[in-house]
């Protein structure tokens, strides 16, 4: 005869519950902490009333009083604490954009260099990654903007690009487009073609997946991204107005300048991180069967296709996670723009309107924050990418 287990617990203490005890440490654990934040908070409020600092963001509508190098958007002396703040926070976008999409064109190639058979492009694309991934990213900044770009030589006798672009120690001067009067019709034609570009690749892929035919994509891409806009252009006429720089006085007018800050910091935050994201791309390559590469070569894939379809979007797995820690690494390495007097959120609103306001704890909180908002989102997409790319087991 087959006994009935009893699985019913022992009665006994609830303290002798293991659930009971792991939700009574949680819910101490909870109010410890809240206890200890509503103390710091409650402290900090009788410190600032006892020296009359008032807290809290008016401060944002007080006008500001100062000038600031670069602004994307319109500024001017009069305008806000907080206008300053969104400059501050464009400025540094702008730097991490910029930084995340050279330093990744940058590593890929020399990740992909480093594990070339020739001889002299493996060890130039080893002797890049191993100086410039041990020197630290403030002192690049410091080589970049002291000893490049400064001692250029000023307006008058700028390095001029076919009397279009003119490169001194103010910056580099470039032309500026307005908007003409074949604008829209090109906007919806470039808007037309990039729809068309998608909607063939996806046909491309239902194609290859149900015929195993391969189509070319990217000349037809090419030629639809260049033709349908360039005709749009030739009918409605020129979508833009260039304005070219002009020297008058002692400085340049008209066009866009990028000032040599925002060029010193790019260059260095550029070079230093794609050293390290080429080593990515090399482990995720290595990282690769070399039985894929033989399968491949078996077929009569040619060695740039091998690496395009088979190597790069199987490495991409192993790349991808290490990759995002660079680009994090790279947004919050744009803080040092502080050190050469580049206009970000560190500079510009933890350190100008930090001083001028003496309101430290909103401030370094708001930038705080910033900076974990940017960081969060880089995350994010990342990891959406990355579950977008995973093998899915069937």
């Amino acid at each position: 005869m087959q006994n009935i287990a009893n699985n019913s617990r022992p009665r006994g203490s609830v303290w002798t519950d293991p659930q009971v005890r792991a939700w009574a440490f949680q819910i101490i654990a909870v109010i410890a902490v809240v206890a200890l934040g509503w103390y710091l908070f409650h402290n900090t409020q009788s410190n600032l009333a006892q020296r009359g600092i008032i807290s809290g963001f008016g401060f944002l509508e007080q006008s500001a009083g100062f000038g600031i190098s670069q602004h994307l958007i319109d500024y001017s002396e009069s305008d806000t604490y907080g206008r300053v703040f969104v400059i501050g926070l464009l400025n540094t976008l702008l730097v991490s954009v910029i930084g995340i999409f050279f330093a990744t064109l940058l590593g890929f190639i020399l990740g992909v260099a480093r594990l070339s058979p020739n001889w002299l492009i493996s060890k130039l694309a080893t002797i890049y990654i191993e100086t410039f991934r041990n020197i630290p990213p403030l002192l690049q900044i410091f080589f970049w903007y002291f000893a490049v770009l400064l001692p250029l030589p000023g307006p008058k006798q700028s390095l001029s690009i076919g009397d279009t672009f003119f490169l001194s120690n103010r910056g580099l001067n470039m032309p500026s487009p307005s908007m003409a009067e074949g604008y829209w019709p090109f906007i919806i034609a470039l808007v037309l073609a990039v729809v068309a570009v998608i909607v063939l690749a996806r046909w491309a892929r239902q194609r290859f997946e149900a015929t195993g035919q391969p189509f070319h994509t990217v000349y037809v891409s090419l030629a639809i991204l260049l033709l349908v806009p360039g005709l749009s252009a030739l009918v409605f006429g020129d979508p833009f107005h260039w304005t070219v720089p002009q020297l008058t006085g002692f400085n340049f007018r008209g066009g866009w300048v990028v000032i040599p800050e925002l060029m010193a910091l790019t260059l260095a935050l550029t070079i230093y991180t794609a050293a390290f994201i080429a080593e990515n791309v090399r482990s995720g390559i290595q990282a690769v069967s070399h039985g894929q590469t033989e399968a491949a070569r078996s077929l009569g894939l040619q060695p740039t296709v091998t690496l395009r379809k088979v190597i790069v979007p199987q490495a991409l797995r192993v790349i991808i996670p290490p990759l995002t820690s660079q680009y994090l690494n790279l947004a919050k390495n744009s803080s040092l723009a502080a050190g050469i007097g580049y206009p970000d959120m560190v500079s510009l609103f933890a350190g100008t309107v930090l001083n001028q306001t003496g309101q430290a704890i909103e401030v370094v909180a708001i930038t705080m924050s910033v900076y974990l908002a940017i960081s969060i989102s880089i995350s994010m997409l990342m990891n959406w990418y990355n579950k977008r790319i995973a093998l899915v087991e069937r």
